[in-house]
């Protein structure tokens, strides 16, 4: 029987390609999706399409509305940057960033674990090609391993020890979509953009976009994203 391990899915790249990988190694995937108040629910279905793809132990979404906060462009009434140029989306937190998300989401993470008798919680973050978000980088992935290692009962206990596994951490978009085709993710189901419309159609020119799209060239792989065509006026 294979361990059970959490995995964070928001139905984008990275997660898809990080359920993959928990698969690969032998684990029994429970999902974990989240509907915070984003600014679209598109990535929420992309997220149930990967999980039925891979045909993982259980998927569950989760509401906490981070709308009550605001103060990122996914959860409030702020433009998201568009065109932004490669300099400017290495450098800097984005307005994009939302406040504590993946604090928060691995904490559910880390409660789901525990009661699935669980150690192994899976999250896609990216240190390399990224928007500068400060909870992507590996001293956030190992701070919070140690906090999960302080607070939990089997930690606490003397039996097993939570490991936060990040397996894409030091990867390139390009490394990370090459890996993800060689283990048969089918990345037109997946929902990267922060600006996509109701059918799931990308804008093409947020960070997200630039970064997905440049990491599919990169790679040398067909980009099966589907983009949105702005509306022109006769």
């Amino acid at each position: 029987m294979n361990k059970p391990a959490v995995v964070l899915l928001s139905g984008g790249l990275d997660s898809a390609t990080t359920v993959a990988i928990a698969i690969r190694d032998g684990f029994d995937v429970h999902a974990l999706s989240f509907s915070y108040g984003q600014r679209h629910s598109t990535e929420l279905e992309a997220a149930k399409l990967v999980a039925e793809r891979w045909d993982v132990a259980e998927h569950k979404i989760i509401d906490v509305d981070l709308r009550a906060f605001g103060g990122s462009a996914l959860t409030d009434d702020i433009p998201v940057p568009k065109d932004r140029p490669k300099d400017a989306i290495s450098s800097g937190i984005p307005t994009t960033y939302v406040p504590a998300r993946n604090t928060i989401f691995l904490s559910f993470g880390l409660a789901y674990a525990e009661v699935l008798g669980s150690v192994d919680i899976f999250i896609g973050v990216n240190a390399l090609d990224y928007s500068g978000y400060p909870d992507c980088r590996p001293e956030y992935i190992t701070a919070y391993e140690e906090m999960a290692r302080l607070a939990t009962k089997s930690a606490v206990e003397g039996s097993d020890v939570v490991s936060v596994r990040a397996p894409l951490i030091d990867m390139t978009k390009a490394e990370i979509v090459s890996l993800g085709i060689g283990l048969g993710v089918d990345y037109s189901l997946t929902v990267s953009c922060y600006d996509a419309n109701s059918k799931g159609e990308a804008c093409g020119r947020c960070d997200s976009c630039i970064l997905r799209k440049r990491g599919f060239e990169e790679a040398g792989h067909s980009d099966p994203t589907r983009y949105f065509k702005p509306v022109t006026v006769a």
